[in-house]
């Protein structure tokens, strides 16, 4: 596959980093930011690349050449087949690809020259060609919800909605945002524009919302625009605590799996609507912190009220958009969410009878983390349960995860591995033991 990488803009954000060479030269841990795209894509076999330059573009020309040039930073072959298409004149995010679209024959991947990511570009390819659509979208949460552009899809992944930063948003949203990683069909160039200069998302992508043929690929996997100080500083940090190469879903991932009711939000009993959800105070610092460390931070909760017929799907889906709405609001955020629908036992008045069943992802049984595990690469073994109940913890030995309860002295007897008051001493725990463990390993090195 064909892969466009838009390297034209001129980095006014960022010019007190570097104000004499392009932006996507910028060096992080002493590679330029368009060199370390290029060795992850040729690494897992994209290496027929196309680089749209213009304000100082010479510089990635006589950098790169036509990808046969030798690195003066590793001294190794940069390894791919470059062309160029040099923007004269500005032709905003996506008017080159109308200019040089009859190289464009097949579907193809398009990518920002800012952008830090290690990501498993085969897994991303893979899902979209299963779908069948014009556009897949690649999707996370992050760090910054309020201020970032809104994908709200349906849970077929089909794209609804899509809401610009400045547009109005819904008073709670899932926090999934485009991490500006695309796979375009040539099918989307054939529009009549009225001008050269074309805007990508306002003018291509928008539009497809609500079609059913765009999508969102959605991953925890490392993705960061890095053309502020403030972000270039953070990826730096990301490189060299290798965070940034962790996250890559080829590489077993580590996942702290918390329960919800009582554990991230008070607990008031079963709730069946969002405004019995209150978080509970130092929650969103605990979560911000794993996310910070690059674990993925995977909520499992029971939800019987759905076969109760005490609260519906939506109205689920609902209560967990004001939790991601409330810890995007403090820069946490949940990688995923897991519930159980099921009860085993009938008799309730308007229960949903098909609902009513033994499942294997109720816990304590260990179905929701062992499907997150399938889903992400996760190694269980590595990974810890949190929760404040007894069924957490059977759950998490269940799935074979280190186990951790939030309690008092009075429930100490669930074989739990450590008991702790608050999920704020449960991270500690969790950081601590893998701060150890990693001095272990060094001094085994050694």
């Amino acid at each position: 596959m064909k892969t466009v990488i838009m390297a034209g803009g001129k980095g006014t954000r960022i010019s007190s980093i570097a104000s004499d060479i392009p932006k996507p030269m910028i060096p992080i841990n002493g590679i330029p930011v368009l060199e370390r795209e290029i060795i992850s894509l040729r690494d897992q076999g994209f290496t027929d690349i196309i680089i749209t330059v213009s304000h100082l573009g010479h510089i990635i020309m006589n950098y790169f050449g036509d990808g046969s040039n030798i690195s003066p930073v590793t001294g190794e072959p940069f390894g791919v087949n470059i062309e160029y298409f040099y923007e004269k004149n500005p032709l905003g995010s996506a008017g080159a690809l109308f200019q040089m679209k009859d190289k464009l024959t097949d579907d193809f991947l398009l990518l920002n020259a800012d952008s830090i990511f290690d990501v498993d570009f085969n897994r991303f390819v893979a899902f979209h060609q299963s779908h069948d659509g014009l556009v897949t979208l690649f999707t996370h949460p992050n760090s910054h919800p309020y201020d970032s552009g809104l994908i709200i899809s349906d849970n077929k992944g089909t794209v609804k909605r899509w809401l610009a930063k400045e547009e109005e948003r819904p008073l709670y949203y899932k926090n999934r945002v485009n991490a500006g990683l695309h796979i375009l069909s040539p099918k989307v160039l054939d529009m009549e524009l009225n001008n050269q200069k074309v805007d990508l998302d306002r003018q291509i992508l928008k539009p497809l919302s609500g079609t059913g043929q765009m999508y969102i690929y959605d991953s925890p996997e490392y993705v960061k625009d890095m053309g502020t100080p403030d972000r270039y500083f953070m990826v730096e940090k990301d490189f060299a605590n290798g965070i940034v190469e962790k996250k890559n879903l080829r590489n077993k991932q580590q996942a702290v799996f918390l329960d919800r009711d009582g554990t991230i939000n008070k607990y008031n009993g079963f709730i069946t609507n969002p405004d019995q959800f209150e978080l509970i105070p130092g929650v969103a610092s605990a979560i911000k912190r794993l996310n910070e460390e690059g674990y993925l931070v995977i909520v499992v909760t029971n939800q019987p009220v759905i076969a109760r017929g005490d609260a519906t799907v939506e109205e689920i889906d609902k209560i967990h958009n004001k939790m991601e709405t409330l810890l995007g609001n403090e820069g946490a955020y949940l990688d995923n969410i897991y519930y159980c629908p099921h009860h085993p036992h009938k008799g309730y008045e308007g229960e949903i009878p098909e609902l009513k069943i033994v499942c294997n992802c109720r816990k304590p049984a260990p179905g929701m983390l062992l499907k997150a595990a399938n889903d992400y690469n996760i190694d269980l073994s590595e990974s810890y349960m949190i929760g404040d109940s007894e069924i957490d913890i059977l759950a998490g030995l269940n799935a074979g995860c280190k186990t951790i309860l939030i309690g008092d002295e009075l429930n100490n007897s669930y074989t739990q591995t450590v008991l702790v008051n608050n999920l704020n001493e449960a991270v500690d725990s969790v950081l601590i033991k893998e701060k150890i463990k990693k001095k272990r390993l060094i001094n085994e090195v050694r």
